[in-house]
């Protein structure tokens, strides 16, 4: 039990407007897509499924804030639900089934910092979905299973771990690419999911780390609750917890400070 229970019972029926508006339009010959001012693609469906859960959002909870992508942040107060429609749009919108919405609740601290204490990731054309709310564990399910616990993995060692990432851009510009490919020799695997597959992988245990050098809060907060409650780490690639430090890295805890002290800039 969780006292996020009710939160996430809502965060569950959002994600179900979502899937009805984004499968509906998913791989629709006439599908309307725009380029946003950082060149990145926009569908219709991206905004339809925004507005949708705004909507139940606005009804059920008036008083919140809400922050998302396509949208911006509407309110304030302690209580800010954040919001991905569709990770994964430029999949979406070439008829590649990975792609998710993300939903997430967060809360303000004493500290004046918000922190995801629910999330759900719903994936229609995949048939999953997973869940969390803080202290309640993580869940996953949907067309290929009932509803299961999930935890990470106990993998100890890179030479026997599942690396995941989602491209190779960003890596240099950071100055991370030596160690990013290092890393990458140092796993038995190395796979390139994208998005927001890989940290759910690694929140079921069939993957063990995975890690993105640029990110926005809409892109993680339900992420990484889900990956924490399933026993995992979700830091920055700086070391900090949380989902702030705008990019990611998330293991099954074991694993992580090799990850990190590999992915150090180096001149």
């Amino acid at each position: 039990m969780s006292e996020y229970d009710d939160d996430l019972r809502l965060a569950l029926e959002l994600a179900d407007a979502a899937d009805a508006v984004t499968m509906e339009r998913f791989r629709a010959l006439d599908l309307v897509v725009e380029t946003k001012p950082d060149m990145t693609p926009v569908s219709e469906a991206d905004k339809a499924a925004e507005e949708a859960v705004r909507a139940g959002i606005a009804a059920a909870r008036p008083g919140d804030a809400i922050l998302g992508e396509e949208y911006g942040l509407r309110g304030s107060g302690p209580r800010r639900w954040v919001v991905d429609p569709i990770d994964g749009t430029k999949n979406y919108v070439r008829g590649v089934p990975v792609w998710a919405t993300l939903v997430s609740l967060t809360v303000e601290g004493a500290d004046g910092v918000f922190r995801p204490v629910v999330g759900v990731v719903s994936a229609p054309a995949l048939g999953r979905r997973w869940w969390a709310a803080q202290g309640g564990g993580a869940y996953a399910g949907g067309a290929l299973g009932a509803t299961t616990a999930i935890g990470v993995s106990k993998v100890a060692g890179l030479g026997d771990a599942s690396f995941a990432f989602s491209s190779l851009g960003g890596w240099e510009e950071q100055g991370r690419l030596d160690g990013f490919l290092e890393l990458t020799r140092a796993c038995w695997r190395t796979r390139g999911y994208g998005d927001f597959w890989p940290y759910m992988m690694v929140a079921e245990g069939s993957i063990d780390l995975c890690a993105e050098p640029e990110l926005n809060l809409w892109d993680m907060a339900a992420l990484a609750v889900v990956v924490e409650e399933a026993g995992g780490r979700f830091t920055s690639l700086d070391g900090v917890d949380g989902v702030h430090g705008g990019n990611a890295a998330a293991s099954n805890g074991l694993l992580h400070e090799e990850m990190l002290a590999l992915l150090r800039p180096r001149a």
